[in-house]
């Protein structure tokens, strides 16, 4: 796995992540497991790889210069 996210981009998964897993404990309807999307991100930022981005050829971290 070469990585493909990158720092911003890693902190904002972050965020996001945590934000969607709150769901999970803030809302009282079925629609509370759509939280567990942010496991996803979470993954990702950990990673810093994301599939998603890898198919559409995307890089936001910097590449390295020989």
């Amino acid at each position: 796995m070469e990585t493909n996210v990158g720092t911003v981009d890693r902190i904002l998964r972050v965020i996001v992540g945590l934000a969607l897993l709150s769901l999970i404990f803030l809302i009282d309807s079925d629609l509370r497991w759509i939280g567990l999307i942010g496991l996803v991100t979470l993954f990702t930022a950990a990673t810093s790889w994301c599939p998603a981005y890898t198919m559409l050829g995307i890089k936001t971290c910097p590449t390295k210069q020989d």
